[in-house]
């Protein structure tokens, strides 16, 4: 009788390692799937950037610096996204995506800053609906960020509470960086832009 209860006993720790187990991979594959949506919406921003700097290219074209900036920021930005979509969740990775997409958008920001110089650009239909996709696409890496990022601290939640630590440490379940903003404070401040 004695054996029988510790078989059973020994059936069900088992059958508790395996739930530990799986719901550290499932909240680990929500995660992922979280950066896969904003990897769709980083790389829809950056094919309109080409669009955004195509059109404005007449206009500024004494502005050559500033154009090229934006190209190279989206470049390396571009390379990033690819670096953390093949290992979303490390830390490197995170944190270079982060540092790109901050000079992206410091480079975006004096783009959009020398569109008030330009009372001809303002009123470009093509310029203007461009900036009104990059505006909107924004918002949706906004909100994919944030499920990401709520994905993440789930997963890392789990993956530090008690039990679930030694299972998984005991299986490589490794700590998932958060994408936070790197800039500073002067250069989370947005542009002022006004189209009057």
């Amino acid at each position: 009788m004695g054996i029988w209860i510790f078989l059973a006993l020994v059936v069900a720790i088992v059958f508790w390692g395996i739930s530990i187990y799986n719901g550290l991979v499932k909240l680990r594959q929500r995660f992922k799937n979280a950066f896969a949506q904003i990897d769709v919406q980083l790389k829809r921003r950056y094919d309109l950037i080409p669009n955004l700097v195509e059109a404005v290219k007449g206009y500024l074209a004494h502005e050559r610096q500033t154009l090229e900036s934006v190209i190279a920021a989206r470049g390396n930005a571009l390379n990033a996204s690819q670096k953390a979509a093949a290992a979303p969740g490390d830390a490197a990775a995170m944190q270079g995506l982060a540092q790109a997409e901050s000079q992206l958008g410091g480079a975006l920001g004096r783009l959009m800053v020398l569109f008030e110089a330009y009372p001809d650009l303002k009123a470009n239909q093509n310029v203007l609906q461009v900036q009104e996709e990059l505006t909107s696409t924004e918002n949706k890496i906004a909100f994919a960020r944030q499920g990401y990022n709520d994905s993440v601290m789930e997963y890392n939640t789990k993956r530090e509470s008690f039990p679930d630590t030694i299972f998984a440490g005991m299986f490589g379940f490794r700590e998932a960086t958060l994408l936070e903003a790197t800039e500073s404070a002067e250069e989370r401040r947005a542009p002022k832009v006004s189209f009057k």
